[in-house]
């Protein structure tokens, strides 16, 4: 049996990485870790907003299964089975330090122990109407948020610091086979980083290579997006400052990362130890004039994954798409630990390198755009399913930057992928129940709002 050592960030974009081909940014750490273990090339969360990705991974399930669609809380406070307490329950001892952003409250999540976690909140975000489409006040000002700042990384300094004394004195004292899961904020906006990682990179505030202007910048969903962020008026400065201030918070996400491996291997635990790198959900980082997440396109759901460790090849590169919930079903596999059958995803260490054949499943019910959306990656092809939009067909291995739709040129692709989509579930059915649950959640916050009921979970 194998203790797991997870490290999960917030919104980095793998290609904004040394090990996903990054020219410039600085991320030895990873590049230390790719070369021990194995690097997912095409890893992918299950929806990209930070608490339906955090609760799907957390449960092992699909958001549409659990109806976590949102960063709402409204309505929410499920009593679900989480990986922690299903470990627990088997005699692995499961730990979590830092970023929860779950579906319920963190004493309920069910870890064996539970650290410096971030706390839970009500409404956390209330700005999820659909249709009409809500639009936030403070989109603008998102854009100066980049540059030097006295402390940019608050919290996330006493979670790594709280990890690392976890490894030196508690970890080599336990019996039993053991699951860290590190989850920081960094580097999700806003990016604000010390005065040496800006120094870092001068030249990091370039200009992203495709921009409003590309065809797949005018689909609907992607204005609908805009609109909601208010990011059209982004001047030039700021989408270098913001984008410049992204590296240096990557590089510092990297520098933890070091940290934690320094400690495992203090401790001697080394060895024994599989390590893993991921991320919740990317950044799009300007690309299209779009910014953060909740989109389907490649910066948004791709996230990195690196693997290291007993259960890992050293220096293998996997191009089969994989998702978050593979990782977690690896977490067990690891472990020993009996995995609920109902969960989704297949260990890592069982996925072929070059399997054409797999299909891996994204989906996006969440602010900022009119309905649900649903992707379904399969070898070279991805498709995605729009419920109040036309849909798009993108041949990765030859536009790897989603700039030609090929639904229309590809019907037999696009049946054959629309065919998968169908067996994980109905787009169209799960839209309607979608809607209806954040409709509910719109009548919970008025009804707060104005007095009638006190504010709920």
């Amino acid at each position: 049996m194998t203790n797991v050592l997870l490290l999960m960030s917030d919104e980095h974009n793998p290609l904004y990485s040394s090990p996903y081909g990054h020219p410039t940014i600085r991320t030895p750490h990873m590049e230390r870790l790719a070369a021990r273990g194995t690097v997912f090339e095409n890893a992918y969360c299950p929806s990209p907003l930070c608490m339906p990705s955090r609760s799907s991974f957390m449960t092992g399930r699909y958001v549409h299964e659990i109806q976590v669609y949102n960063n709402c809380t409204a309505n929410l406070g499920y009593t679900l089975p989480t990986y922690g307490r299903m470990l627990a329950a088997e005699g692995v001892h499961s730990v979590h330090v830092g970023k929860v952003h779950a579906y319920a409250r963190e004493e309920t999540l069910g870890f064996a122990e539970m650290l410096v976690p971030s706390a839970w909140r009500y409404p956390t975000d209330p700005n999820i109407s659909r249709q009409p489409l809500a639009v936030r006040p403070d989109g603008p000002e998102r854009a100066d948020r980049f540059g030097p700042h006295p402390n940019p990384f608050g919290e996330d300094v006493v979670r790594v610091e709280t990890a690392i004394d976890w490894l030196r004195e508690s970890a080599p004292e336990l019996e039993a086979p053991w699951v860290l899961s590190v989850n920081l904020n960094a580097p999700h906006f806003p990016h604000y980083v010390t005065q040496d990682l800006w120094d870092l990179y001068p030249e990091g505030g370039d200009l992203p290579a495709h921009g409003r202007d590309c065809a797949s910048a005018q689909h609907s969903y992607a204005q609908d997006l805009r609109r909601h962020f208010g990011t059209e008026g982004f001047s030039e400065e700021q989408v270098r400052g913001l984008r410049r201030g992204y590296l240096g918070g990557v590089t510092w996400v990297d520098a933890q990362l070091g940290r934690l491996l320094a400690a495992l291997e203090d401790a001697g635990l080394a060895e024994g130890t599989d390590v893993l790198y991921a991320a919740d959900h990317g950044e799009m980082l300007g690309k299209f004039g779009m910014w953060w997440k909740c989109t389907l396109y490649e910066d948004s759901v791709r996230v990195p994954l690196i693997a290291m460790g007993p259960s890992y090849g050293r220096g293998v590169r996997v191009h089969t798409p994989v998702s978050l919930l593979d990782a977690q079903a690896s977490v067990f596999a690891a472990t020993g630990a009996r995995r609920p059958e109902t969960w989704r995803g297949r260990p890592l260490q069982e996925i072929a390198p070059d399997d054409e054949g797999r299909v891996v499943f994204s989906e996006y019910h969440g602010h900022g755009t009119r309905a649900g959306a649903y992707m379904v990656r399969g070898g070279r092809w991805k498709y995605i399913h729009y419920v109040e939009a036309p849909h798009q067909l993108f041949d990765l291995a030859e536009d790897p930057d989603e700039t030609e739709n090929l639904a229309a040129a590809r019907p037999d692709v696009v049946a054959k992928l629309r065919l998968a989509l169908g067996a994980i579930c109905d787009p169209e059915l799960e839209n309607t129940r979608a809607e209806g649950f954040i409709r509910g959640q719109l009548e919970t916050l008025a009804d707060v709002e104005t007095g009638k009921t006190e504010g709920r979970t």
